[in-house]
Protein backbone atom coordinates (compact mmCIF):
# COMPACT_ATOMS: atom_id res chain seq x y z
CA UNK A 1 0.00 0.00 0.00
CA UNK A 2 1.31 3.35 -0.98
CA UNK A 3 1.55 6.38 1.04
CA UNK A 4 -0.09 9.49 -0.63
CA UNK A 5 2.81 12.52 0.63
CA UNK A 6 1.11 15.63 -0.46
CA UNK A 7 2.64 18.76 -0.82
CA UNK A 8 1.38 22.13 0.67
CA UNK A 9 3.39 24.65 -1.54
CA UNK A 10 2.46 28.39 0.60
CA UNK A 11 1.69 31.14 -1.66
CA UNK A 12 3.88 33.04 -0.13
CA UNK A 13 5.26 35.78 -3.36
CA UNK A 14 5.81 38.77 -2.52
CA UNK A 15 4.16 41.63 -5.04
CA UNK A 16 5.54 44.78 -5.03
CA UNK A 17 3.09 46.90 -5.63
CA UNK A 18 3.46 50.19 -7.74
CA UNK A 19 2.46 53.42 -5.55
CA UNK A 20 2.07 51.60 -2.17
CA UNK A 21 4.98 52.80 -0.77
CA UNK A 22 4.16 56.47 -1.29
CA UNK A 23 0.90 56.25 -0.21
CA UNK A 24 1.74 54.61 2.95
CA UNK A 25 4.23 57.86 3.77
CA UNK A 26 1.46 59.73 2.80
CA UNK A 27 -0.96 58.72 5.48
CA UNK A 28 -0.85 58.89 8.87
CA UNK A 29 -0.35 55.59 10.97
CA UNK A 30 -4.33 55.86 11.88
CA UNK A 31 -5.10 55.76 8.63
CA UNK A 32 -3.04 53.63 6.82
CA UNK A 33 -4.51 50.88 10.03
CA UNK A 34 -7.87 51.65 10.12
CA UNK A 35 -7.84 51.02 6.25
CA UNK A 36 -6.69 47.44 6.61
CA UNK A 37 -9.65 44.99 6.52
CA UNK A 38 -10.14 43.06 8.92
CA UNK A 39 -10.33 39.43 9.41
CA UNK A 40 -13.27 37.75 10.22
CA UNK A 41 -12.88 33.75 10.60
CA UNK A 42 -15.14 31.61 8.59
CA UNK A 43 -16.43 28.26 10.57
CA UNK A 44 -13.87 24.88 8.83
CA UNK A 45 -15.94 22.13 8.20
CA UNK A 46 -15.16 19.43 10.96
CA UNK A 47 -12.04 16.70 10.31
CA UNK A 48 -13.79 13.54 9.36
CA UNK A 49 -10.75 11.63 10.05
CA UNK A 50 -10.98 9.67 13.22
CA UNK A 51 -9.70 11.68 16.23
CA UNK A 52 -7.28 10.44 18.73
CA UNK A 53 -8.50 8.93 22.07
CA UNK A 54 -9.99 11.31 24.07
CA UNK A 55 -7.53 11.28 26.77
CA UNK A 56 -4.65 11.77 24.55
CA UNK A 57 -6.24 14.91 22.56
CA UNK A 58 -6.58 16.28 26.12
CA UNK A 59 -3.25 15.42 27.31
CA UNK A 60 -0.38 18.46 27.35
CA UNK A 61 2.97 18.04 27.03
CA UNK A 62 3.01 16.00 29.68
CA UNK A 63 0.29 13.98 31.68
CA UNK A 64 1.35 13.54 35.54
CA UNK A 65 -1.88 11.04 35.59
CA UNK A 66 -0.22 8.88 32.39
CA UNK A 67 2.89 10.07 31.73
CA UNK A 68 2.06 10.74 28.30
CA UNK A 69 4.74 12.85 26.20
CA UNK A 70 3.07 14.64 23.36
CA UNK A 71 5.65 15.92 20.55
CA UNK A 72 4.72 18.63 17.87
CA UNK A 73 6.77 18.10 14.55
CA UNK A 74 6.62 20.23 11.37
CA UNK A 75 8.63 18.57 8.36
CA UNK A 76 9.27 20.69 5.51
CA UNK A 77 11.41 19.61 2.04
CA UNK A 78 14.49 21.72 0.87
CA UNK A 79 12.39 24.17 -0.58
CA UNK A 80 11.15 24.86 2.55
CA UNK A 81 7.21 23.58 1.76
CA UNK A 82 5.50 21.50 4.44
CA UNK A 83 4.95 17.50 3.88
CA UNK A 84 2.06 16.04 4.67
CA UNK A 85 0.57 12.36 3.87
CA UNK A 86 3.67 11.16 6.36
CA UNK A 87 2.46 7.99 8.57
CA UNK A 88 3.87 6.61 11.83
CA UNK A 89 6.54 4.35 10.18
CA UNK A 90 8.09 7.27 8.76
CA UNK A 91 8.99 8.55 12.50
CA UNK A 92 11.39 7.25 15.22
CA UNK A 93 11.40 9.05 18.51
CA UNK A 94 14.01 9.15 21.02
CA UNK A 95 14.64 10.35 24.62
CA UNK A 96 17.72 10.67 26.28
CA UNK A 97 19.25 8.06 23.36
CA UNK A 98 16.27 5.76 24.17
CA UNK A 99 14.40 4.67 21.05
CA UNK A 100 10.28 4.81 22.12
CA UNK A 101 7.09 3.26 21.18
CA UNK A 102 5.14 5.55 19.28
CA UNK A 103 1.48 5.28 20.35
CA UNK A 104 -0.14 8.35 19.65
CA UNK A 105 -0.30 9.59 15.68
CA UNK A 106 -2.32 12.71 14.63
CA UNK A 107 -1.97 15.49 11.66
CA UNK A 108 -4.90 17.03 11.96
CA UNK A 109 -5.73 21.25 12.54
CA UNK A 110 -6.26 21.19 16.07
CA UNK A 111 -7.13 24.40 17.70
CA UNK A 112 -4.38 26.50 19.28
CA UNK A 113 -4.50 28.96 22.10
CA UNK A 114 -1.74 31.59 20.68
CA UNK A 115 -0.29 34.77 22.61
CA UNK A 116 1.26 37.50 20.22
CA UNK A 117 4.14 39.33 21.69
CA UNK A 118 4.23 42.87 20.25
CA UNK A 119 6.86 45.53 19.93
CA UNK A 120 6.10 48.91 19.98
CA UNK A 121 9.42 50.42 20.81
CA UNK A 122 10.95 53.79 19.17
CA UNK A 123 13.18 52.05 16.81
CA UNK A 124 9.35 50.07 15.33
CA UNK A 125 8.68 53.50 14.40
CA UNK A 126 8.06 52.80 10.71
CA UNK A 127 8.04 49.59 11.06
CA UNK A 128 4.67 49.43 12.64
CA UNK A 129 2.44 49.59 9.35
CA UNK A 130 3.70 46.69 8.15
CA UNK A 131 4.03 44.97 11.16
CA UNK A 132 0.16 44.98 11.60
CA UNK A 133 -0.46 44.27 8.07
CA UNK A 134 1.46 41.07 9.22
CA UNK A 135 -0.62 40.54 12.26
CA UNK A 136 -4.20 40.30 9.96
CA UNK A 137 -2.43 37.87 7.30
CA UNK A 138 -1.60 35.42 10.57
CA UNK A 139 -5.00 35.60 11.15
CA UNK A 140 -6.33 34.77 8.00
CA UNK A 141 -4.92 31.07 9.14
CA UNK A 142 -6.66 31.13 12.28
CA UNK A 143 -9.40 28.42 13.49
CA UNK A 144 -12.85 29.26 14.79
CA UNK A 145 -12.06 27.30 18.19
CA UNK A 146 -8.41 29.61 18.31
CA UNK A 147 -8.20 31.45 21.10
CA UNK A 148 -5.48 34.59 21.46
CA UNK A 149 -3.56 37.45 23.39
CA UNK A 150 -2.08 40.42 23.31
CA UNK A 151 1.47 41.61 24.82
CA UNK A 152 2.81 44.66 23.90
CA UNK A 153 6.25 45.99 25.12
CA UNK A 154 8.41 48.77 24.68
CA UNK A 155 9.99 50.52 28.22
CA UNK A 156 7.89 47.54 29.99
CA UNK A 157 5.19 44.75 28.62
CA UNK A 158 1.50 45.38 28.74
CA UNK A 159 -1.02 43.18 28.64
CA UNK A 160 -3.26 44.93 26.21
CA UNK A 161 -5.65 41.99 25.27
CA UNK A 162 -6.61 39.08 27.59
CA UNK A 163 -7.64 35.28 25.60
CA UNK A 164 -10.21 36.13 23.11
CA UNK A 165 -11.74 34.69 20.52
CA UNK A 166 -12.38 37.62 18.41
CA UNK A 167 -9.29 39.24 16.81
CA UNK A 168 -11.10 42.09 15.34
CA UNK A 169 -10.69 43.55 18.94
CA UNK A 170 -7.04 43.04 19.02
CA UNK A 171 -6.56 44.53 15.36
CA UNK A 172 -8.64 47.45 16.73
CA UNK A 173 -5.85 48.04 19.64
CA UNK A 174 -3.05 47.88 17.24
CA UNK A 175 -4.63 50.55 15.12
CA UNK A 176 -3.62 53.03 17.27
CA UNK A 177 0.00 51.74 18.62
CA UNK A 178 2.50 54.20 18.78
CA UNK A 179 6.10 53.33 18.69
CA UNK A 180 8.05 54.83 21.67
CA UNK A 181 10.49 53.95 24.36
CA UNK A 182 13.26 51.05 24.97
CA UNK A 183 12.74 47.43 24.07
CA UNK A 184 12.24 45.03 26.73
CA UNK A 185 11.76 41.55 25.38
CA UNK A 186 12.03 39.10 27.64
CA UNK A 187 9.93 40.63 30.12
CA UNK A 188 7.53 40.37 27.16
CA UNK A 189 7.85 36.85 26.51
CA UNK A 190 7.79 36.40 31.04
CA UNK A 191 4.61 37.71 30.67
CA UNK A 192 2.97 36.09 27.99
CA UNK A 193 4.46 32.65 29.08
CA UNK A 194 2.05 33.36 32.19
CA UNK A 195 -0.91 33.97 30.86
CA UNK A 196 -0.48 31.20 28.77
CA UNK A 197 -1.36 29.22 31.70
CA UNK A 198 -4.94 30.31 30.99
CA UNK A 199 -5.01 28.86 27.69
CA UNK A 200 -8.09 26.32 27.34
CA UNK A 201 -6.20 24.85 24.58
CA UNK A 202 -3.99 21.70 24.38
CA UNK A 203 -1.84 23.13 21.59
CA UNK A 204 0.04 26.16 22.69
CA UNK A 205 2.15 29.25 20.53
CA UNK A 206 3.74 32.69 21.01
CA UNK A 207 4.60 34.70 18.22
CA UNK A 208 7.12 37.22 18.83
CA UNK A 209 7.07 40.64 16.50
CA UNK A 210 10.51 42.47 17.03
CA UNK A 211 13.38 44.50 15.58
CA UNK A 212 15.94 43.55 17.70
CA UNK A 213 17.78 42.41 21.18
CA UNK A 214 16.46 43.61 24.48
CA UNK A 215 17.76 46.41 26.34
CA UNK A 216 15.10 47.40 29.51
CA UNK A 217 14.00 43.89 30.96
CA UNK A 218 13.75 43.08 34.47
CA UNK A 219 14.56 39.14 33.83
CA UNK A 220 17.68 38.08 32.58
CA UNK A 221 18.00 35.52 29.60
CA UNK A 222 18.58 32.58 31.50
CA UNK A 223 15.54 33.21 33.56
CA UNK A 224 13.49 33.42 30.28
CA UNK A 225 14.93 30.68 28.56
CA UNK A 226 14.44 28.36 31.72
CA UNK A 227 10.95 29.42 31.85
CA UNK A 228 10.31 28.67 28.07
CA UNK A 229 12.14 25.13 28.73
CA UNK A 230 9.87 24.13 31.25
CA UNK A 231 6.24 24.86 29.32
CA UNK A 232 4.74 22.98 26.63
CA UNK A 233 4.43 26.05 24.30
CA UNK A 234 5.91 26.52 20.83
CA UNK A 235 7.36 29.76 19.95
CA UNK A 236 7.66 31.51 16.53
CA UNK A 237 9.45 34.92 15.86
CA UNK A 238 9.60 37.36 13.03
CA UNK A 239 12.81 39.37 13.55
CA UNK A 240 12.52 42.30 11.60
CA UNK A 241 15.94 43.57 10.94
CA UNK A 242 18.16 46.10 8.93
CA UNK A 243 20.24 44.91 6.38
CA UNK A 244 23.12 43.29 7.93
CA UNK A 245 25.96 45.58 6.53
CA UNK A 246 23.58 48.47 7.44
CA UNK A 247 25.23 50.99 9.28
CA UNK A 248 22.30 51.71 11.36
CA UNK A 249 22.34 48.39 13.28
CA UNK A 250 22.14 48.63 16.51
CA UNK A 251 23.91 46.54 19.41
CA UNK A 252 20.88 45.45 20.60
CA UNK A 253 19.81 44.50 17.12
CA UNK A 254 22.62 42.69 16.27
CA UNK A 255 22.43 40.23 19.42
CA UNK A 256 18.33 40.09 18.33
CA UNK A 257 18.72 37.06 15.49
CA UNK A 258 20.62 34.83 18.48
CA UNK A 259 18.12 35.43 21.27
CA UNK A 260 15.11 34.93 19.35
CA UNK A 261 16.49 31.82 17.34
CA UNK A 262 17.55 30.44 20.66
CA UNK A 263 14.32 31.09 22.42
CA UNK A 264 12.15 29.51 19.38
CA UNK A 265 14.15 26.70 18.21
CA UNK A 266 14.41 24.95 21.52
CA UNK A 267 10.47 25.14 21.78
CA UNK A 268 10.06 23.28 18.23
CA UNK A 269 9.10 26.70 16.77
CA UNK A 270 11.51 28.91 14.41
CA UNK A 271 12.84 32.09 13.55
CA UNK A 272 12.13 34.50 10.84
CA UNK A 273 14.71 37.28 10.27
CA UNK A 274 12.98 39.91 7.87
CA UNK A 275 15.01 42.71 6.21
CA UNK A 276 12.48 43.83 3.65
CA UNK A 277 9.25 44.94 5.19
CA UNK A 278 7.00 44.08 2.39
CA UNK A 279 7.91 40.40 2.88
CA UNK A 280 6.13 40.51 6.53
CA UNK A 281 2.81 39.32 6.00
CA UNK A 282 3.53 36.61 3.94
CA UNK A 283 6.24 35.32 6.56
CA UNK A 284 3.42 35.71 9.01
CA UNK A 285 0.85 33.85 7.06
CA UNK A 286 3.16 31.05 6.52
CA UNK A 287 3.61 31.16 10.53
CA UNK A 288 0.04 30.35 10.52
CA UNK A 289 0.02 27.78 7.68
CA UNK A 290 3.12 25.75 9.70
CA UNK A 291 1.10 25.60 12.59
CA UNK A 292 -1.75 24.02 11.03
CA UNK A 293 0.48 21.44 9.36
CA UNK A 294 2.16 19.79 12.03
CA UNK A 295 2.36 16.26 13.20
CA UNK A 296 2.03 15.16 17.09
CA UNK A 297 3.62 11.96 18.42
CA UNK A 298 3.00 10.62 21.70
CA UNK A 299 4.79 8.22 23.35
CA UNK A 300 4.69 6.89 27.12
CA UNK A 301 8.31 6.88 28.20
CA UNK A 302 10.47 3.98 29.05
CA UNK A 303 12.15 6.05 32.27
CA UNK A 304 9.06 6.10 34.38
CA UNK A 305 11.43 8.03 37.26
CA UNK A 306 9.18 10.78 38.83
CA UNK A 307 12.75 12.61 39.20
CA UNK A 308 11.72 16.56 37.88
CA UNK A 309 15.05 15.96 35.68
CA UNK A 310 15.18 17.05 32.13
CA UNK A 311 15.27 14.65 29.20
CA UNK A 312 16.27 15.35 25.85
CA UNK A 313 13.75 14.52 23.40
CA UNK A 314 15.11 13.51 19.24
CA UNK A 315 13.02 13.09 16.27
CA UNK A 316 14.34 11.14 13.16
CA UNK A 317 13.09 10.81 9.65
CA UNK A 318 12.66 7.34 8.10
CA UNK A 319 13.62 8.65 4.63
CA UNK A 320 10.62 8.01 2.22
CA UNK A 321 11.81 6.47 -1.21
CA UNK A 322 12.12 8.41 -4.19
CA UNK A 323 11.30 11.74 -1.83
CA UNK A 324 13.92 14.79 -1.41
CA UNK A 325 15.84 14.67 2.15
CA UNK A 326 12.96 16.07 4.37
CA UNK A 327 13.82 17.90 7.63
CA UNK A 328 12.14 17.89 11.19
CA UNK A 329 11.40 20.30 13.24
CA UNK A 330 10.24 19.66 17.26
CA UNK A 331 10.37 20.24 20.66
CA UNK A 332 13.75 19.70 22.00
CA UNK A 333 12.74 18.16 25.70
CA UNK A 334 10.53 18.65 28.88
CA UNK A 335 10.90 17.80 32.32
CA UNK A 336 10.09 14.80 34.26
CA UNK A 337 6.83 14.58 36.52
CA UNK A 338 8.47 15.06 39.95
CA UNK A 339 7.20 13.29 43.18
Amino acid sequence: MRTCLIYLVPLFVTVGIAGDEDTAKAKSDKQFASSQPKVAIEPRLKNTTPDLDKESTRASNIRVDTNLVLINVTVTDPMNRFVTGLETEHFKLLEDKVEQKISHFASEDAPLSIGLVFDTSQSMGNKLQKARVAVAQFFKTANPEDEFFLVQFNTRPEMIVPFTSNTEEIQNRLTFTQAKGRTALLDGVYMAMHEMKKAKNTRKAILILSDGGDNSSRYTETEVRNLVREADVQIYAIGIFEPVHARGRSAEELSGPGLLSELSEQTGGRHFPVENLNDLPDVAAKIGMELRNQYVLGYSPTNADRNGKYRKVVVKLVQPKQMPPLKPFWRQGYYAPAQ
